[in-house]
This record gives structure tokens, C-alpha cells and sequence, in this order.
């Protein structure tokens, strides 16, 4: 019996042993995906790889300037969509359509898109975000690691928590800068000053008295023009007069200013230096030295085409546009200069800016993708991403820069072309628009410019306070905004009709000024102004 027990449990072990040779071991016992063999590269498991992520699609609204038009082919979007796998589905909107077109979507969530550039909360914007048209981005701080890093990194943190609304949030990614700059101005012929033996303009007197001079000996000539449209004009000499009002008004308002010695609104489109401002240009029109053209948004052609053959001589713009008029011009000696701002009745000053600037905004809709997050970080990466900032101000490396010894050297038809690397590379490859470059580093974007605008700049900060910051944005609850935003538009809409009415001469400034006065009250305007002012931030 032992002996039968014994050849029993033997054969029992034998069967085990050889059952279990038989089974498939465990998948933890058997993962060799990471266990590499000496000599040859790492073993792969038997089933495929997982497939590359398809693109991510982002609808995404555009704000189209004529002197700087859009192109879906351009190299910055190309790159861009290749680099963080993203299909980009851009709707291109006129700039003087577009904020008619994003209040549109925002308010009825009809077609709206994923992605909305060029936006901030002010005005209208903001009564929409807390009525909850506009995603609160703050809420989504994990999901925008680059413009978290990029705000500490230029110590913007107060600048940027200052966009929170009155509930506490933030509703848009504003762009960032990490110093402002003096990129445009009076550009005006200098070939012509020294021909006369006039001095270079220090006050709007001076201009005025050079515009006439240019008059005088080209009779069919409109010396002053405007590029794009009075907008450009009006942001870049209004504060010389002690305000900023109008669609590009520092405040966003139209018809609000801000008082930087009392730290507070005033009704700036009635005011006193609004109307010898107004009476300044209706002084210059009448007079034939201001373009007839200038209530019609001017494009980039037409424009360099009246100062390149002599139509005009003078015009507010931006430095990077001398070299395309230079190059084609045929006018003997011909020479622009950009100018430091004009002494005004309130100083010389320039163009109100800021460390941040308009910048992303989600609709309300965007949250509800599935991939919503995904969205999101996407758009982080490929605006606020050191590659991204890169590409969007620069370029491809290899393409159209290269860096040598630590140093940016642009590609030779950048360095060659008559407009100059900026604007070339503005219009070529779709780098500096205000639009898709939310990363502006100082010392990055002089590289695009000449020692001369380096001296301007240096120039210019050494006048003072030229360029001083935006006014401060109300903190309104929904109910606030939303009458804040009722009170303006007709405001606005009124102040665009007067004001081209006294220029042109349709409407006298000292017979209709009391008229004019008297509407923009009946349309409380001094009610506008003290909810703005009821609601700043303590």
C-alpha cells in the first residue's frame, strides 16, 4: 500500500508539472513591452501600437485688418497646426465687422465658435460674461500651465487679476508684454523738411504749420492721411489732448476718459479737449490738408500708394511700414521718419497700453465638448508655449531666422526685402499680428528693427510718461454691465455721427456744439460715467 501511495502522489506531481508547462502565464508575468535585449532594440508586445491622436478641430474667429489680410496658408498657421496637432478652422471677419459679429454668436450661441481672438471684457463683453456667455477661463487655471508661466515670469499677476470681474473670475487669456514699446506714430518726409529748412515737428502747431507748407507747393495734395481707417489716428493723438475716445478708446467705452491726476472717468466725448481736438481736424479739412478719405477705412495699398507718389506727405502709422512706401516710391530722395508724439494742450503723449492686451476668449458653448479640456490646453501650448511664442514672433527656425552665438540672424530676404523684416515677416509668414501674437518679449522684437528705431524708442522714454497705462476696468455685477452696455451703444453710435459731422464741416463746432452737447446728455451720458466710476475698484 505505501508502495502504491508513493507511485501515486509521483505521478500526481508529474501531471501538475506538466499541466502547468502547458498554461499561459499571467500578462503581469509576461510584459516584456519595456525589457530590452542586449544588442538589439526593445522587444515589442504582439499587439499594435496605439495610433497617433487625430487633430484636434478648433473654430476660430479672426479679426481681418486690411493692411495686414489673412492668409490660411501662412507659414505661422501651417507650422503651427503641425506642431501641436490641431486643425484650425479659421472664419476670417473684417475688423470693422467684428466685434458686431462676436456680440452675435456671444448673445444668441448661435454658430458660435470654439475659439474667439482679439477680445477682452470690457463694455459689452463683459455684461455677456457674467450672464454666462463666456467661459470663466480662471476656473480653468490647471488647463493653461504656458499662460500661468508666462504671467509669472513677467510679473503680471496684479495687471492680469485685474480683468476679474465683478464675481471674481477672469473671461478671456489676455496677450502678454513684457515691457511696452513705441512701435508707431507721426511718420512724415524728412527729404521734404530739409528741402524747406524746417525744423522736425514738436507740437500739432508745428505740424500744422509743415502741412501747410507741403500744401502750398503741391496744390492737389491732401498732406495728412489716415491708414486704415480715423481710428488709427484718433488712439495716437487724442491723448496729447487729454483724452481717448472713439471704437479704439482706451477705455473701451467710445465716450468715457479717464482723468490720470483725479483717478477717475470723465465724459471725454464732451469735454473740452475733445472739442479743441475736433475743431483742430476740422481746422485741417477744411483747409484741404486732411484726407477727404479718412471716414473710409483706407487699405494698405491705397494707402502706401498716396504717400509713395507725393499725394500725401504725412500720416500716423506704424514704424515697420516706412520700408514698403520707401521701396516703392520714385520720388528723388525720398525719406520717411517716424517722429516722437506731439506736444498737445495735455503734454505729448501717446497711445494709452498696457502689459496685456486683448487676447483669447472661450464662448460658453466650448465648455460643453467632450474634449473641452483638450481645447483648452491646445490653445495654451500653441499661444503661450516658449515654442509658440517663438513661432508667432519669429517664425520657423531655419526658415526664416537662424541663431548664431546665442543671436537672431534673419534669413536674407527678410534682411533684403524694401519692407523691412517686420512687415515682411508680418505679411509673408503671418508673424507680429496683433491678432495671433500674444507673446511680445522687448528685446525679441527690436531685433526686427533698424539702430534708428532703437534711438526713437530711446528717445521717447526719455520724455516721460509718453505711453501710459490703460484706465482701469469697473468691477460691475451682471446687472451693472448689462446697463452699462445699454447706455453705450447709442452713446457710441451718436458720437460716430458727430464727429465725423464736425470734421467734414456738415456740423459747425462752435454754431452745433451746445446741440451735440445736449443729445449725448439726453442719452445720459453723465449717467454712463458715474456707473463707471460707482464701480472702480477700491
Amino acid at each position: 500500500m505505501k508502495k502504491m501511495l508513493s507511485l501515486f502522489l509521483a505521478l500526481a506531481m508529474i501531471v501538475g508539472l506538466l499541466t502547468a508547462c502547458g498554461q499561459k502565464k499571467t500578462p503581469a508575468t509576461t510584459d516584456t513591452s519595456n525589457v530590452e535585449n542586449e544588442g538589439s532594440e526593445t522587444k515589442q508586445p504582439e499587439t499594435k501600437q496605439p495610433e497617433k491622436e487625430d487633430p484636434v478641430k478648433i473654430k476660430i474667429y479672426y479679426s481681418d485688418n486690411a493692411t495686414l489680410p489673412f492668409k490660411e496658408d501662412w507659414l505661422t498657421v501651417t507650422e503651427a497646426e503641425k506642431m501641436f496637432n490641431v486643425d484650425f478652422q479659421f472664419e476670417v471677419i473684417p475688423i470693422a465687422d467684428y466685434q458686431t459679429k462676436v456680440s452675435l454668436a456671444l448673445n444668441t450661441g448661435n454658430n458660435a465658435p470654439d475659439v474667439i481672438l482679439y477680445q477682452s471684457t470690457v463694455g459689452e463683453n463683459a455684461s455677456l460674461a457674467l450672464n454666462g456667455a463666456i467661459v470663466p477661463i480662471s476656473d480653468y487655471s490647471d488647463f493653461t500651465p504656458n499662460f500661468n508661466a508666462r504671467v509669472e515670469e513677467f510679473g503680471l499677476k496684479e495687471q492680469v487679476d485685474s480683468k476679474n470681474l465683478a464675481d471674481g473670475k477672469r473671461y478671456y487669456m489676455p496677450g502678454l508684454f513684457d515691457k511696452p514699446f513705441y512701435d508707431g506714430g507721426l511718420i512724415l518726409r524728412e527729404d521734404f523738411l530739409e528741402a524747406e529748412g524746417l525744423q522736425a515737428p514738436k507740437t500739432f502747431d508745428d505740424l500744422y504749420n509743415i502741412l501747410k507748407a507741403y500744401k502750398a507747393k503741391n496744390p492737389d495734395s491732401y498732406p495728412l492721411t489716415i491708414l486704415a481707417g480715423p481710428r488709427v489716428l484718433y488712439r495716437m493723438t487724442m491723448p496729447s489732448f487729454g483724452i481717448s475716445v472713439g471704437k479704439n478708446g482706451s477705455s473701451g467705452t467710445n465716450t468715457l476718459s479717464w482723468d490720470y491726476d483725479k483717478k477717475e472717468y470723465f465724459s471725454g466725448a464732451i469735454s473740452d479737449g475733445y472739442k479743441e481736438y475736433v475743431s483742430y481736424l476740422a481746422k485741417l479739412y477744411a483747409e484741404g490738408l486732411l484726407d477727404p478719405e479718412m471716414a473710409d477705412p483706407i487699405d494698405g495699398d491705397k494707402w502706401s500708394q498716396k504717400m509713395a507718389t507725393g499725394k500725401s506727405m504725412a500720416t500716423y502709422a506704424y514704424y515697420d511700414q516706412i520700408g514698403g512706401v520707401t521701396g516703392t516710391s520714385e520720388i528723388d530722395g525720398f525719406k520717411l521718419q517716424m517722429y516722437p508724439p506731439l506736444e498737445g494742450p495735455a503734454g505729448a503723449h501717446h497711445q494709452e497700453k498696457s502689459s496685456i492686451g486683448s487676447g483669447i476668449m472661450f464662448p460658453a458653448a466650448t465648455a460643453k465638448r467632450d474634449d473641452f479640456e483638450r481645447v483648452v490646453r491646445t490653445i495654451d501650448k500653441v499661444f503661450f508655449s516658449e515654442e509658440g511664442a517663438k513661432l508667432w514672433c519669429l517664425g520657423v527656425e531655419g526658415v526664416t531666422y537662424t541663431m548664431e552665438n546665442g543671436k537672431i540672424k534673419y534669413a536674407d530676404e527678410l534682411v533684403n526685402s524694401p519692407e523691412g523684416i517686420y512687415k515682411t515677416l508680418q505679411t509673408k509668414y503671418g508673424c507680429g499680428s496683433d491678432v495671433t501674437q500674444l507673446v511680445w518679449v522687448n528685446e525679441r522684437e527690436m531685433t526686427k528693427y533698424d539702430e534708428n528705431y532703437a534711438r526713437i524708442n530711446q528717445e521717447v522714454n526719455a520724455m516721460g510718461d509718453v505711453i501710459r497705462s490703460l484706465p482701469p476696468v469697473p468691477a460691475f455685477d451682471d446687472i451693472q454691465a448689462e446697463d452699462a452696455a445699454v447706455l453705450q451703444t447709442p452713446l457710441s453710435d451718436a458720437f460716430e455721427v458727430w464727429v465725423d459731422a464736425f470734421i467734414t464741416g456738415k456740423k459747425s463746432v462752435e454754431k452745433d456744439w451746445d446741440a451735440y452737447v445736449n443729445e449725448m446728455k439726453t442719452l445720459r451720458i453723465d449717467e454712463f460715467c458715474k456707473i463707471y466710476n460707482d464701480n472702480l475698484k477700491k
